[in-house]
């Protein structure tokens, strides 16, 4: 699964507006290549809404996003099959079984006989799914299910992979099992960038970017950014942050 070069990310001054609401305020950050990047925020941030822009999916009112390959500037339509997508509400087929799910995208990808039967016997093996691969993906537990989806995203080697919210609704040590797996996928040196609410998870990535309300907050190594800040977790970073703002 490990693929030469890597992919990087910049955004200057990003903007987007949906309906009444400026999503992107004049976003501007930064993923290099190679790293786990968190991009954490409450519930209204615009994580969805950036994620999506960064795909195209979204097209962006204003600013520049500019991407890389192996350092050198490259358009979004070179890099897009090497880009892997998981929305926060994922469209598996309740009917179908794992292994059933994994045959489904080998067609859809194209993916020859003998590399996919390399990926599934990886995937199954990283993931912990290998007993499983006869149950419906309805009859799998909330970890379970995003462990699936990830599969299906990672079946086409991407050299990135843009994830939303992937451990909302699930239990603690799915929460921490799935982590894992993205640690793992890290140390090939795939671009990951994680949107989260939760907090916690800021200081599982190598690098975060803080975004509230479509607006930068904070960005860099998240042991750093606490130290400049005084702060001994990221809900008080934020918490920190809207106080400094509040003040006239």
């Amino acid at each position: 699964m490990e693929t030469p070069g890597g992919i990087g990310i910049t955004l200057r001054e990003l903007r987007k507006r949906l309906g009444t609401n400026d999503a992107l305020q004049g976003l501007s950050l930064e993923f290099s290549e190679g790293k786990m990047h968190g991009l954490i925020g409450p519930e209204g941030a615009g994580k969805t809404t950036l994620l999506r822009t960064l795909l195209g999916l979204l097209r962006a009112d204003s600013g520049e996003i500019l991407y890389r390959d192996g350092g050198a500037p490259a358009p979004l339509a070179k890099l897009r099959s090497d880009i892997a997508y998981m929305p926060q509400q994922q469209s598996l087929y309740p009917d179908l079984s794992i292994g059933e799910h994994l045959e489904f995208f080998k067609t859809l990808y194209g993916i020859a006989d003998d590399e996919f039967t390399r990926q599934r016997q990886e995937l199954l093996s990283i993931t912990r799914l290998a007993p499983f691969v006869d149950r419906p993906a309805g009859q799998l537990s909330g970890g379970m299910y995003k462990k699936l989806g990830l599969m299906c995203a990672l079946l086409r080697s991407p050299r990135a992979m843009l994830l939303d919210e992937p451990t909302n609704g699930v239990d603690p040590i799915s929460r921490r099992e799935f982590w894992e797996l993205l640690h793992e996928l890290s140390s090939r040196k795939i671009l990951i960038i994680v949107a989260t609410a939760y907090m916690d998870e800021a200081e599982r990535c190598a690098e975060v970017h803080l975004i509230e309300e479509g607006r930068r907050v904070a960005e860099g190594e998240p042991q750093a950014l606490l130290a400049a800040a005084g702060a001994r977790g990221f809900d008080e970073l934020f918490l920190k942050n809207n106080a400094k703002e509040a003040r006239p």
